[in-house]
């Protein structure tokens, strides 16, 4: 992973002008060299600044989700390998809110391609996809080029924090459903038929 980070920083380095077509060209390289999306966007942040970092890791991010959007149905087998981790990590009938998917996007170890699936999942129009994916992708691509700048003098426990802080908003966002077991349903039914 560190020589296709190295390999970033010499294509943007020798880029000149064109390195931020290079960087975002980059994002989309991204999943097949797969390197995680935060590491990319904390170079984004380290070569290009807070303002222009964000900026093209926005660009990069939603040219990954257009094709993730599109090339997702197509193939099958790796569409149901994500529909199997999905229902392993959130449950089979659970969709995750924007807000959700949103949050944990900015945990590094949530696969990005999982959430976008999920995002797929709630909306599943073009429109409301991209726009979702605005909304998911602009945290992640603020938080993480901020987080570069600032990653030396943070220490693991306030990284630890951090993470924590993160799974409580998870589950303080998450889609609020009130589960009836079936025979509790239909006796309360036969009782008000009876009364």
């Amino acid at each position: 992973m560190n020589e296709n980070l190295s390999l970033l920083l010499i294509m943007v380095e020798a880029g000149g002008i064109f390195a931020p077509v290079a960087f975002i060209l980059f994002h989309l390289l991204r999943s097949f060299l797969f390197i995680p999306v935060s590491v990319v966007v904390i170079a984004g942040g380290v070569l290009f600044g807070t303002v222009w970092g964000t900026t093209y890791s926005v660009i990069g991010l939603m040219g990954v989700s257009i094709l993730f959007y599109v090339f997702i149905d197509k193939m099958p087998k790796t569409q149901e390998r994500i529909i199997k981790i999905k229902n392993r990590w959130f449950g089979e009938y659970r969709n995750l809110t924007v807000g959700q998917i949103t949050i944990l996007r900015l945990i590094p170890f949530v696969h990005y391609h999982l959430l976008s699936f999920c995002l797929k999942q709630r909306k599943p129009r073009f429109k409301e996809y991209m726009k979702a994916s605005l909304l998911s992708n602009i945290p992640i691509a603020f938080v993480c080029t901020i987080f570069g700048e600032y990653i030396s003098t943070l220490t693991p426990s306030f990284i630890v924090l951090i993470l924590i802080g993160l799974t409580c908003l998870v589950y303080l966002l998450r889609e609020k459903q009130n589960v009836i077991k079936w025979n509790v349903f239909f006796k309360r039914t036969k009782e008000k038929a009876a009364g």
